[in-house]
Order: C-alpha cells, then sequence, then structure tokens
C-alpha cells in the first residue's frame, strides 16, 4: 500500500516522464446521480382562463428555492462501456429510458457535443449541449404549439430542491382538504396525502379525474415544495406553512398553467365516489356501442362478433395521459395474470393530434411500450366536445374513465378517473375492481 507522499510523488515522477495518462472510462455522460431543473417562466404563464390577476400569494419569496424552478433526480446507468439508460426518480416511482432513446451528436458551429432524450410515449424530448458535468438545453412537448421549458442538469447532487436542513415548522404527515383554482370560476377540491421525515417529504394530490402522481420534495422552515416530471407531465408545488394545520400555495403545470390552492388538515375527507360522476344518460336502455377504427384500418366495437359473449371494458384514455399509462399498466396486469377467457378490453383513445395518420402512429407507439393485449382505436381529439362521440354519456370528464358492460353490452358501472399506485387508494380499488369482475360473472 502506498502512503500518501509516495503516492503524490509517484505521480510527479510520472506526470513529468510523460508516463501517467488519466482517462475516464466513460465516453458519455459521467454515471451516477444528476440533478435537473426545469426553468420555468413566470411571465410565459397563463394564469387562468379569464385572465385575472392572482392573489399576492402566488409570489411568495423564498431564500432557498428559486421560485418557479421545477427540479428532479435521474441517474446514469451503464450497461457496458459505451451504453448507458438513464432511470427518472420521483419518490418511489422509477422511470427507466432505455439506451435505443438517447441519441447524441456534435454541433458543427461550435463543434459541442450534444445529446437528446426521447419519451415516445408521450411525444416529448429533452434536448441539449453537454460538456464534462453539465448539461444545458430543453424539454420539447412536441403536441403544443411553440413548446420549449429551459433544462439545466449538473451530475453529482442528488438533493431534489435544496441541501439545506432548516428545521421545519410542522409535521405536514396525514391527510388534507384542498382546493385548487381559488381565483377561477370553478375551483376542484382534492385530497393531499403527505409523509414527512424530517425534511424530506412525499405524497399526492388525488382529485375526483385522478391524482398527481408521485410526489418529492422538502420542507424548509415554514414552507414547503414538491414536484414531479415523467416525461409528460410537470407539476411544481409551492406552500407556505401558516399553521401545523393550514397550507396555502401555487400550483404550476409547465409553464402553461398556474393556479393557486390551499388544504386544512382533514383526515375524515372523502372525495365523491368515482362511480357517481360519469353516466348513462336517459333513453340507450343501458347499452353502449360505437365504432371505431384500429390503427391497422379494422372497425372495432363491442358488437362485432370476437366480443360476443364477453365481458367488456371499454377504456377512454389517451397516450399523453400519466393517469392512463397507470390505468393501462393496470389492466395489462389483470389480463395477464387472470387471463379471463371470456373478458375483452377495448382503448377509446382522444389523441392531441388531429389527424388519423398522426395519432395511430402514436398510438402504435403506446401499445408497443406497453404490450397491450387489447385494441386501442382513435375515437378523436380531447376537448371539450368529445362527448359528442358518445352522446349516451353525460359527458367525458376524465382521462381516464372506465365503463364496465355486462355480455349483453349493458352497462353496469362507470369509474371516473384512476387513483394510480402513489395513492392510498389503489390498493382498496385493485380488491373492489376484483370482486366486483367476479359479481358480475355470478349474475350473469
Amino acid at each position: 500500500m502506498y502512503r500518501p507522499f509516495t503516492l503524490i510523488l509517484f505521480m510527479a515522477v510520472a506526470m513529468a516522464t510523460g508516463c501517467l495518462v488519466v482517462e475516464t472510462p466513460y465516453s458519455k455522460l459521467p454515471p451516477g446521480q444528476w440533478r435537473a431543473v426545469l426553468k420555468i417562466q413566470p411571465e410565459f404563464i397563463t394564469p387562468n382562463p379569464d385572465a385575472k390577476p392572482l392573489p399576492d400569494k402566488v409570489d411568495m419569496e423564498y431564500d432557498d428555492v428559486k421560485s418557479g424552478e421545477l427540479p428532479f433526480n435521474f441517474e446514469v446507468i451503464y450497461d457496458n462501456d459505451t451504453t448507458f439508460h438513464i432511470v427518472i426518480q420521483n419518490g418511489t416511482e422509477r422511470i427507466e429510458v432505455p439506451a435505443s432513446d438517447i441519441a447524441f451528436g456534435r454541433t458543427k458551429e461550435r463543434a459541442r457535443d450534444t445529446i437528446r432524450i426521447d419519451f415516445p410515449v408521450y411525444e416529448s424530448y429533452i434536448t441539449g449541449v453537454f460538456a464534462g458535468n453539465v448539461i444545458e438545453g430543453s424539454w420539447v412537448v412536441t403536441t403544443r404549439e411553440n413548446y420549449a421549458i429551459p433544462f439545466v442538469a449538473h451530475h453529482g447532487k442528488s438533493f431534489r430542491f435544496t441541501p439545506l436542513m432548516k428545521t421545519p415548522t410542522a409535521d405536514l404527515s396525514g391527510k388534507w382538504k384542498a382546493t385548487f383554482g381559488l381565483e377561477e370560476n370553478d375551483p376542484y377540491p382534492a385530497a393531499g396525502e403527505f409523509l414527512q421525515k424530517g425534511n424530506h417529504l412525499s405524497g399526492t394530490f388525488m382529485t375526483e379525474t385522478g391524482d398527481y402522481r408521485y410526489l418529492e420534495g422538502t420542507v424548509q422552515g415554514d414552507k414547503a415544495f414538491l414536484s414531479t416530471f415523467d416525461g409528460s407531465h410537470a407539476f411544481l408545488f409551492e406552500a407556505k406553512i401558516l399553521t401545523d394545520s393550514l397550507l396555502t400555495g401555487a400550483f404550476y403545470s409547465g409553464k402553461h398553467y398556474r393556479t393557486t390552492w390551499e388544504a386544512e388538515r382533514n383526515a375524515q375527507f372523502e372525495l365523491n365516489s368515482p362511480d357517481s360522476l360519469t353516466y348513462l344518460l336517459p333513453g340507450y336502455d343501458d347499452k353502449l356501442t360505437f365504432s371505431f377504427k384500429n390503427p391497422e384500418g379494422q372497425v372495432i366495437s363491442p358488437d362485432n362478433p370476437e366480443y360476443e359473449g364477453k365481458f367488456k371494458i371499454i377504456q377512454i384514455m389517451g397516450t399523453w395521459c400519466p393517469n392512463c399509462r397507470d390505468e393501462t399498466n393496470f389492466l395489462v396486469n389483470y389480463l395477464r395474470e387472470n387471463q379471463p377467457d371470456d373478458v375483452a378490453v377495448i382503448a377509446l383513445a382522444f389523441e392531441k393530434h388531429r389527424d388519423a395518420q398522426s395519432a395511430n402512429k402514436a398510438i402504435r407507439t403506446y401499445r408497443e411500450k406497453f404490450n397491450m393485449p387489447y385494441e386501442v382505436v382513435f375515437a378523436g381529439y380531447p376537448d371539450k366536445d368529445a362527448a359528442r362521440t358518445l352522446p349516451m354519456l353525460n359527458g367525458i370528464i376524465s382521462y381516464p374513465t372506465m365503463i364496465f358492460m355486462d355480455k349483453h353490452n349493458r352497462v353496469r358501472r362507470i369509474h371516473t378517473g384512476f387513483s394510480g399506485p402513489a395513492t392510498s387508494q389503489y390498493e382498496s380499488f385493485t380488491k373492489d375492481f376484483l370482486q366486483f369482475m367476479e359479481a358480475m360473472h355470478h349474475e350473469d
């Protein structure tokens, strides 16, 4: 074993004689933890549909965290000396970006190395230049016009918002009754579920149309921060702790939406039942029917002969929707684990492409990514008029929405939204789903 001074002397001699060559074994990004930041620019945000001024509490000043910056973490993991994949981290969630979705190049004008990280399911990507331990560029969403948010990432930083450890003024663990859109004409309720361990904060918000998935952040003094990024959505929550039972703050969705919210601690608060929000209108004899073409041009309808005598689950979804991704995983796993011969699933995809060719391309990518053993058809554009596609419903208020039909195509249940694995409701939903499917079999 070399003593320290011996090792230093050896290195000095080696460098003087030209024998020491220091090389990195990695030809691209350094492996390990990275901290990324999406720089949301407040001046570009549309506060609300009526463009009303927002309350001053949205513009709270933070000494330790720059307001409007959305951080997330990822890890670079090498599969061999030249190939690596990326794992995005949000709380306990891990999203793998395979090597096949990561590309490199070099700019001609300045001879700088470039990287592009694609999220093909969500039709978005990160592009930038990198040198050493820094990547600078943008996150681009191709389904929105001129939509790019500045992006920067630094290697070797594992904290999310701040490395500081200021003593929190309250423990936010527990359940909260929240209201979003306070300054808008139609505020909406949410249920917050948080777990705080020291300065670390995790949890989610559940709404009547779905949840905000895995949130992770920190509590510093009387301030709290949460964020998530999954390639499709970028959510940032900032909060001021007024008391140990009252919060107020701001919510950012990318750079296009910002609103205010408040929450009070309430262990008994429950949202409206997801089975009561969407329903079949009178005059349709409890039946639902439709006809749409799949990407291969085949007409898919619950009235097709291949679906005769089968229970049917109609999944109203979009390839752009993270809650739909959770529901898709759930349905795919259910079919594979149970292999029911008399249950069929048909997904109606409402896409952010108005032309069928582009929509079907997105559907094919999504179907392959999740290895879906059921049909996915292009049903239209997810605007306020989407309900015209299924006029027998009171409306389509959430992506996803799940419609249960018996063997005679009678609607037995409509479940609006989806509380995914980031919520406390996921386990109970799974149990209820299996019990309901079994009950339908016995009743038929």
